[in-house]
């Protein structure tokens, strides 16, 4: 996905932003907003949220971006609370103390759904089991890939329906809030707030 690597690489040249910036004198004053593409959507309303985003190519970039946000944060060698056995094995090579306390420094989860119109990610019991955001580390590296990209919610609930039809998972909820420090506004009340990196594999 170019958008992607425009995004994480800011120094365009002139040509490029002059390609990614649409001719206002060409629209008319009544023409409808263009609507932006459900991946563009989502990038800039997560941002925008305050998360911490890495788009990664391969399987290799999902480990040295990894490896990146244990150095950046010294959690090299530490507890990291995970529920998921494909995850621990996939990350077993950097020396994490994995187990389920809400007193190690992070959580690694997969997700649900990004949810664009918003920029929020969806989670379940699936990923969380019975806890409740409050209950589980502040920092979150969430892994997820490109064809878990939705614009709404309500297509999200849906998705989990249709893969789950024995058993449709409980405790569903999303996050919305990646900067502790909004968790106090009046608009974020009741929401539990995450330092929040996604890892997002490009899988389309």
């Amino acid at each position: 996905m170019n958008l992607f690597r425009r995004f994480l690489n800011p120094n365009k040249s002139k040509s490029d932003k002059d390609q990614d910036t649409p001719d206002k004198a060409d629209r008319g004053k009544y023409m409808p907003e263009v609507k932006l593409p459900t991946d563009e959507r989502f990038m800039l309303n997560f941002k925008n949220n305050g998360g911490k985003f890495l788009y990664c190519e391969d399987e290799a970039e999902i480990q040295e971006a990894f490896d990146n946000i244990l150095l950046e944060n010294d959690w090299y060698e530490k507890q990291c609370c995970c529920f998921d056995e494909n995850l621990k094995n996939k990350f077993d090579s950097f020396n994490l103390d994995f187990n389920l306390s809400a007193n190690a420094p992070f959580f690694l989860s997969t997700c649900e759904y990004l949810i664009a119109n918003d920029g929020s990610i969806l989670i379940s019991s699936n990923q969380i089991k019975e806890r409740k955001l409050r209950e589980l580390p502040a920092d979150f590296i969430i892994l997820s890939s490109t064809s878990q990209l939705i614009d709404t919610i309500g297509e999200g609930l849906r998705g989990i329906k249709f893969k789950n039809k024995q058993r449709i998972p409980s405790n569903i909820t999303t996050i919305k809030n990646f900067e502790p420090q909004k968790e106090s506004d009046f608009m974020s009340y009741g929401s539990s707030s995450k330092n929040l990196y996604l890892l997002l594999l490009e899988d389309l």
